[in-house]
């Protein structure tokens, strides 16, 4: 075999695999950052809290009500679409969507939450979800998840 031939071979096969590798640490940290981030703001604003109830309490005067939305777009790693291909393959439960969604879904009630800090809950909590497909790939796969939470934002007369 000729030094043309294992260039030619290594630029196939190695540079591919190089790229999965590079991008499965990069996508890990910056998860593993964000996941962090996401954990220290949540404690910042635990003391709102976000349901689904469309009600307010009955015996507390509402000062003040408004609708509050709040989206986030997270886009997805070489790394992941690479595990979703072959469960697509295979079918079954695809893992590395799920924390892709999680992290989407908690940053968008977050960024919710800091719209309003005043205010005493947030009712009628309502989170969707759209893909977003990926330019290279002609509308075939996700390059991305848009979440969108929206709710009404309640702040009681006198806090109860």
């Amino acid at each position: 075999m000729e030094n043309a031939e294992l260039i030619e071979l290594s630029l196939a096969y190695g540079f591919p695999i190089c790229l999965l590798i590079f991008t499965f640490f990069i996508g890990r940290y910056l998860e593993r950052a964000h996941f962090k981030s996401i954990r220290e703001r949540e404690t910042l604003t635990n003391h709102l809290p976000a349901v689904p109830s469309v009600s307010v309490d009955p015996d507390v005067t509402v000062a003040e009500s408004k609708l509050v939305t709040a989206s986030v777009v997270v886009s997805l790693d070489y790394f992941k679409k690479f595990l979703a291909s072959f469960r697509n393959i295979f079918g079954g439960n695809v893992q590395s969507y799920q924390s892709l969604l999680d992290r989407a879904k908690r940053e968008a009630i977050l960024r919710l939450k800091e719209q309003v800090p005043d205010c005493d809950i947030i009712i009628n909590l309502r989170i969707m979800t759209s893909n977003i497909s990926s330019v290279q790939t002609r509308n075939k796969g996700i390059g991305g998840v848009e979440v969108l939470a929206f709710g009404t934002a309640v702040r009681y007369q006198s806090a109860p």
